[in-house]
């Protein structure tokens, strides 16, 4: 889909001579204007979180873990950030966009730290906007990205605490005991969401609406199934993370369903990286199972090992991508010339 007025290659991208022909000076001193206040977010959001955290504890509890296990930790990081980017290649599939995949992964994962560590506002979107149309994707084709990314995400959750919670699989304590039918309710309305969409995808027979000038198409079955065990096998590995850092007895599926409550309390409150938030509500539900010392310090080490440990190589990251975005460009918008004239040669 392209926008009025521009011109666009088969793979989404605008060719440059024709969008800066187009392009009007005021555009292009807000840009630069928004631009330059993406950075200052940025880094003011770095600023904070670096002076909100407590270093000193972060250090003590990494230390008092094996270098086994803080090696194990490390790979499940990978891993999980490995999987949610690769939902970009799955949106690649969707918009039919020819960025490569060696392009795209990195975006996908400075995306994930940042928004993890400094809003969804910041990473999944700013950043998202910002480095895609850089290599030359349109306005519609970056926001079905986005829209991929946050069905998928959000699809695995529904499904994985829909499970949890309608099973019972989240061991509460004694005073929250009451509140376990109506968990269990929510779980069972989760599972219902889950399996409309999974529905509509197999069996609706109108599957594009036009909202305003974009247009929305139902994914098919196969690609419908593929968001779910992505998105969800993401949340198991981070949950997996936390498990395999707390005491030998910890249980994995209440693990797993806290670490799913955090998530949308984290969200309601609106706090970057969750500070606060994600030791507050496990404290909370396993201070009858453990010290809290042990559940600290398996906390720090959590954020230690999938927060800051991906934030410090994505900041590199993309740095190196702001400074390149302009060459690969080129380089994507003159391969894509190659192919259209070898087509129509």
């Amino acid at each position: 889909m392209s926008t009025s007025g521009s011109a666009t290659a088969k793979d989404g991208t605008q060719t440059d001579g024709d969008s800066k022909k187009q392009e009007k000076p005021w555009w292009t001193w807000t840009k630069r204007g928004l631009t330059l206040l993406l950075f200052v977010v940025v880094f003011g959001l770095l600023f904070n979180l670096i002076k909100n955290l407590e270093w000193q504890e972060v250090k003590d509890a990494i230390t008092g873990y094996k270098t086994s296990t803080l090696l194990l930790g490390a790979a499940i990081a990978l891993i999980s950030y490995g999987l949610f980017s690769s939902f970009d290649l799955l949106a690649r599939h969707y918009t039919q966009h020819k960025l490569p995949a060696r392009q795209i992964l990195p975006l996908a994962f400075v995306c994930y730290a940042f928004n993890l560590n400094l809003s969804a506002w910041v990473g999944s979107l700013a950043v998202r906007y910002r480095l895609y149309s850089r290599l030359g994707l349109e306005v519609g084709t970056i926001t079905k990205i986005f829209t991929i990314n946050v069905v998928t995400n959000w699809l695995g959750y529904i499904i994985l605490a829909g499970v949890i919670f309608s099973a019972r699989l989240l061991n509460l304590p004694d005073e929250w005991k009451v509140g376990a039918t109506a968990l269990q309710l929510i779980g069972f309305g989760l599972l219902l969401v889950a399996a409309l969409y999974l529905l509509a995808c197999r069996f609706a027979k109108r599957r594009t609406w036009k909202i305003r000038d974009h247009e929305v198409t139902l994914p098919t079955w196969q690609f419908a199934l593929l968001q779910a065990t992505m998105g969800a096998i993401n949340w198991t590995l981070m949950a997996l993370l936390i498990y395999i850092l707390l005491p030998d007895d910890a249980f994995y599926p209440t693990v797993l369903g806290i670490l799913l409550i955090c998530s949308i309390a984290g969200i309601i409150t609106h706090i970057p990286a969750g500070l606060g938030v994600l030791e507050t509500i496990f404290l909370t539900m396993l201070q009858h199972e453990f010290n809290k010392s042990e559940i600290l310090a398996a906390l720090l080490g959590y954020r230690a090992l999938y927060f800051l440990l991906p934030l410090s190589i994505a900041c590199v990251a993309y740095l190196v991508m702001e400074k390149r975005a302009k060459a690969m460009r080129g380089n994507n918008e003159k391969q894509g010339t190659n192919e259209r004239d070898a087509e129509s040669y």
